[in-house]
């Protein structure tokens, strides 16, 4: 049960963070033998299933690097990545009660948005700042994040589920703040870019 939970955790929070990357290493493990996943994921070791997360993964460490839309690729993804997370935490619990699964989605489904809002709101932030490094440095970060916890999640449950309770205690302390950052950041690009058009149109006047 230690095990399980671990898996459905590790791959809701993977999701949040690198979702293509979560879906191509439980396949590829599950392919290898090296994992064994529930009878509910193991499309995820399909060729096709691999293949198209393979494709997928290169596209999002590519879009993940690039300031600004690194943002937009967020976006569009709150629309992925949380519902994703609650069915592979689901899945991974296999033919399990249904209430028991049910519960597993929700929670799988609140620790990938957890995940993803704390990457989201970081990025943002950072994209506030007009030099690209900090971005890439941050995009690489959180690559190598999500595969060192994937593999802990895997082969070192307990670990993982210590780990992943001080993120939560961390993300409930940081997520605030990040909000009230990116709102700052936003306000004050807005007054500037309302003071510069004023005193040009001064100007042209």
């Amino acid at each position: 049960m230690l095990e399980s939970l671990s898996v459905a955790a590790g791959l809701s929070w993977g999701s949040g963070l690198r979702l293509y990357l979560t879906v191509l290493m439980a396949g590829v493990l599950e392919r290898l033998g090296l994992i064994h996943l529930p009878d509910t994921l193991s499309g995820l070791a399909s060729p096709w299933v691999i293949g198209l997360a393979a494709a997928l993964t290169v596209l999002e460490f590519l879009a993940d690097k690039v300031p600004a839309f690194d943002s937009l690729w967020d976006a569009l993804h709150t629309f992925i990545r949380i519902p994703a997370g609650a069915v592979l935490a689901a899945g991974a619990l296999g033919h399990a009660d249904p209430v028991l699964l049910a519960v597993a989605a929700l929670a799988g489904g609140t620790l990938a948005g957890t995940a993803h809002l704390a990457k989201a709101g970081t990025r943002a932030l950072i994209n506030l700042s007009p030099e690209p490094v900090s971005n890439v440095v941050a995009s690489g970060a959180e690559d190598g994040l999500t595969f060192v916890g994937l593999l802990l999640a895997m082969f070192v449950p307990l670990l993982f589920l210590v780990l992943l309770a001080g993120f939560l205690l961390l993300a409930a302390w940081a997520l605030p703040l990040l909000w009230r950052g990116v709102q700052g950041g936003f306000r004050g690009m807005a007054t500037h870019m309302v003071s510069r058009f004023g005193s040009l149109r001064s100007r042209h006047d």
